[in-house]
């Protein structure tokens, strides 16, 4: 038996970050999961699969758009229709009601635990393999409850589990996605246990199997590295199962980091970053360059690598359509400062530098702008400002470390 797992396409995934480009790559990239449930499909048919699993957040939100309802009604009919199960779970972006979903009807598609119930369905494959899935769907955004208790015992046939959800942690206001124990999980002792929501694959237990195949699509710069399904076998003897992990998306995320130990002309700057960016093949790939050592750039060559018609002019002379997306910065641990003063530097980096003097410091902006003071409830954009406030502190330091060398 061949079974795929598939999950988090989050069709109409809004990519946010990537404004900036022109409107028709933009246009292509705002595709690019279509592309990979459309590569995933091809698989299947392919390798006639007996089996598709989607393991929920099929869709970004629980109100998709009608382009979005149509193509993955069309690719799950170019499945049925060659008699291909396809069980599917809804997950917390994609919480609705069978009713709401365009889907035609057919015995070969099940949307599997309606109303958040536990429940499980048996099939037969063409050489007369029988197997079980058991899940549940989310109706609603949250589950704040374990659901592992709720499933069945494992019975004599194969037996799939299926479901959106993830690890318990000790924050109890994370835990709302059906948190669960992975104890619990393997104490089921279903053979495969196919896993959505977390989007880094992994396998969290080897014995049984219990798998995250990870999004078929990266959105952004922290989703790096190839995407894409586990294409299943099993052994209908032993019931073993081996996995393959096979890449579909239409572009690549990357993190790069480009180090400098001196002061470095735009020129010699141009040709570093192409180098960092290197070509790996046909897929293109959506870079983010760190620059370490950033004290050693001018205020003028900042500026220009955080522009975005720099980006542009940049991803032209790149292979496979691959482009700068992202540019960060960072200070080296080059320079130090003179050791009487050390300590009374490092005190006040530490209360300068801290989330909370951040804050302070920001309050005037923050009254005058909502934007602003949305902003500053945003780690991400705290630890940027942290960041470029070190790059100019160490730029001036640099400055004086001259000074001092020259007198």
């Amino acid at each position: 038996m061949k079974f795929i797992h598939v999950a988090d396409v989050h069709l109409d995934s809004p990519f946010l970050g990537l404004s900036f480009l022109p409107s028709q790559v933009f246009n292509e990239i705002a595709l690019a999961s279509d592309h990979s449930l459309a590569q995933i499909v091809d698989l299947a048919l392919a390798e006639k699969v007996d089996l598709v699993l989607l393991a929920g957040d099929t869709f970004d939100s629980p109100q998709p758009s009608p382009r979005s309802q149509l193509l993955l009604a069309k690719q799950i009919e170019r499945l049925t229709q060659q008699h291909i199960q396809v069980v599917m779970i809804f997950g917390n972006h994609d919480h609705m009601r069978l009713a709401e979903l365009l889907v035609a009807p057919s015995p070969y598609f099940k949307l599997l635990g309606a109303n958040e119930q536990i429940e499980r369905v048996s099939y037969t494959t063409k050489t007369g393999f029988h197997y079980d899935v058991t899940g549940f769907s989310y109706l609603h955004n949250h589950i704040l409850t374990d659901q592992v208790a709720k499933f069945p015992a494992r019975s004599d046939q194969f037996d799939f589990g299926l479901a959106h959800m993830q690890l318990a942690t000790s924050e109890a206001s994370q835990n709302v996605y059906a948190p669960f124990t992975l104890a619990a999980l393997k104490a089921l002792q279903y053979d495969y246990f196919a896993l959505g929501h977390i989007h880094l694959r992994q396998t969290l237990s080897k014995a049984p199997l219990i798998v995250y195949p990870g999004n078929v699509q990266g959105r952004h710069i922290k989703e790096t590295g190839p995407k894409g399904c586990y294409l299943g076998e099993i052994d209908e003897q032993t019931r073993q199962v081996s996995l393959t992990f096979h890449a579909t998306a239409a572009i690549q995320w990357e993190r790069v980091q480009l180090e400098l130990r001196q002061a470095i002309n735009k020129t010699d700057l141009m040709a570093k970053l192409l180098t960092t960016m290197p070509a790996t093949g046909p897929q293109p790939i959506f870079y983010s360059v760190t620059v370490l050592g950033a004290q050693f750039l001018t205020t003028a060559e900042q500026e220009l690598l955080l522009d975005s018609d720099f980006w542009e002019q940049l991803s032209h002379q790149l292979a496979s359509k691959s482009r700068l997306v992202d540019v960060r910065f960072k200070v080296s641990h080059l320079l130090a400062i003179n050791p009487t003063d050390q300590p009374f530097f490092d005190s006040a980096r530490a209360e300068v530098l801290s989330d909370t003097g951040i804050v302070d410091a920001a309050q005037d902006w923050a009254k005058k702008d909502s934007l602003a003071a949305a902003l500053l409830t945003d780690s991400t954009f705290i630890a940027e400002v942290k960041a470029a406030t070190e790059v100019t502190l160490a730029a001036q330091l640099k400055g004086i470390d001259h000074e001092t060398e020259t007198n």
